[in-house]
């Protein structure tokens, strides 16, 4: 349970961080597809997906409301070792990824041709996030807001694609931040409803595309998650950070391994 928990707060995280995905680490601890089925069969068996969602969402909610300021603060204060330890993390999980699709669906070369696609619209939301500034507004309708957690509901689901990213072309991240930390209801209702209304379309989506084109849906998740890599590599001179940088990605490939293990047992 404690770990499902620590699992939660990562995913709610992801939902704060600017160029992270909540999807990236459902992925990264494989639990993406459970998490999919759990939520849209909950009531074919509701005691056994409410023992699993429980502690995934209390520590989404603690990700978001608690610990998102407290990761927030070492992104900015520790920016190097930080993001390192976000791209160890995302790094050792590809091969897992690979091995588990591969032993699903045989392989076959033109699967590359989804991931290095996925990878490419990747590419496109950094330079979007790095080279988009649009102007945020605090005076937005509750239409706008439900709109806007319909939208953000893509990077809830797809993984790799950031919800902050949407949100910032949408001009309202800087209020939805404040929001959050303030628990100020009415800009989050609207925006948890949109969130909702997406959440479960873009859902009943990716199960679909799973159920029909696994590997090719697999292959275009695990470019998406490679892409997403990008977003967090920092700006590092040569020398003693590169160094630092570099330890940090071996923590973070540690971490990712002891808590495989954990989850296998």
């Amino acid at each position: 349970m404690f770990l499902n928990i620590f699992k939660g707060i990562c995913i709610g995280s992801g939902a704060i961080l600017p160029g992270i995905s909540s999807g990236v680490f459902c992925v990264i601890f494989g639990i993406y597809e459970k998490l999919l089925n759990s939520i849209l069969d909950f009531f074919k068996s509701p005691k056994e997906n409410l023992k699993f969602l429980f502690p995934l969402a209390l520590g989404a909610a603690i990700g978001i409301l608690i610990f998102s300021n407290l990761i927030n603060y070492f992104l900015y204060a520790f920016p190097i070792q930080t993001k390192a330890l976000f791209i160890g993390l995302i790094c050792a999980s590809i091969p897992s990824l690979v091995k588990d699709v591969n032993h699903k669906k045989e392989f076959k070369f033109h699967y590359i041709l989804y991931t290095l696609f996925a990878f490419c619209l990747g590419l496109f939301s950094v330079y979007l996030e790095k080279n988009f500034h649009i102007e945020s507004s605090n005076n937005v309708s509750i239409f706008y807001l439900i709109l806007s957690g319909f939208f953000m509901s893509i990077g809830v689901v797809i993984p790799g694609v950031s919800n902050t990213i949407i949100l910032m072309l949408l001009g309202v991240y800087p209020i939805y931040l404040s929001s959050v930390s303030s628990v100020y209801l009415p800009i989050l209702v609207p925006l948890a409803i949109g969130l909702i209304i997406g959440g479960v379309i873009f859902m009943k989506l990716t199960r679909f595309l799973l159920n029909h084109f696994y590997a090719q849906t697999f292959y275009s998740i695990i470019g998406f998650t490679l892409g997403s890599i990008l977003v967090l590599i920092p700006e590092m001179t040569f020398g003693i950070e590169c160094v630092i940088f570099a330890l940090c990605v071996i923590f973070g490939f540690a971490i990712f391994n002891l808590l495989s293990a954990k989850s296998c047992h």
